[in-house]
């Protein structure tokens, strides 16, 4: 494999972001990416001029792809990775991936629900020691996800900025807002599946 990381170019990177994160503003757009908003929202100008995103105006309005678009993205997406060399890198941090997944999830019903006097129930966040708990073990494991994004980053640039996106959820996390967890659209939990559905688009694996 070469030493520096694949660059993908930036329309495919919109595009494919856009197919990560599902319908979206042009701000998440641009957090997911590491854009500029100015200029992702001209790339998704462009991306609509071909026909392969759409955008729905109003308050809750945003972007999205439309089937020509999630076919362009799967053919282009795939089709960068063989030409880059670096397929079996990548094909191999999904598996460790998939042996972590099972624990963030698990960590993420701990979040969001506790066991009391034999009793599940939501847990409301009123215990900071039981929080704390939880965060430390979401920071154990980060520590483990961060060698999954570092083996990732050496072969496809564009997987670099997981790496940002979850330290930062994390921080806000461990600094009170506790939504970045798991309820939040820039939340930890969130961040992991679009890092799951990234995967498993890359390497062409449909999802069931």
């Amino acid at each position: 494999m070469p030493d520096s990381p694949h660059a993908t170019s930036v329309d495919l990177l919109v595009l494919h972001t856009l197919r990560c994160i599902g319908f979206a503003g042009v701000a998440r757009v641009a957090e997911a990416t590491g854009l500029s908003e100015p200029d992702a929202e001209s790339e998704l100008i462009d991306l609509a001029v071909a026909g392969l995103v759409t955008h729905n105006a109003g308050d809750f309005g945003g972007w999205g792809l439309t089937d020509a678009g999630r076919a362009a993205d799967a053919e282009r997406i795939t089709g960068e990775l063989d030409a880059s060399g670096r397929r079996a890198v990548v094909a191999q941090a999904f598996e460790t991936f998939l042996v972590l997944n099972p624990e963030l999830l698990d960590l993420c019903t701990a979040w969001q629900t506790r066991t009391v006097d034999g009793v599940m129930t939501v847990n409301e966040h009123t215990d900071p020691d039981y929080d704390a708990r939880v965060l430390g073990l979401l920071m154990d494991f980060d520590g483990r996800a961060e060698v999954v994004c570092a083996e990732l980053s050496r072969a496809l640039r564009r997987f670099q900025r997981y790496r940002l996106r979850f330290a930062n959820a994390l921080k806000r996390a461990r600094a009170g807002e506790l939504e970045y967890v798991s309820d939040n659209l820039a939340s930890y939990h969130t961040i992991w599946f679009q890092l799951h559905e990234d995967l498993l688009v890359t390497l062409g694996i449909p999802r069931f």
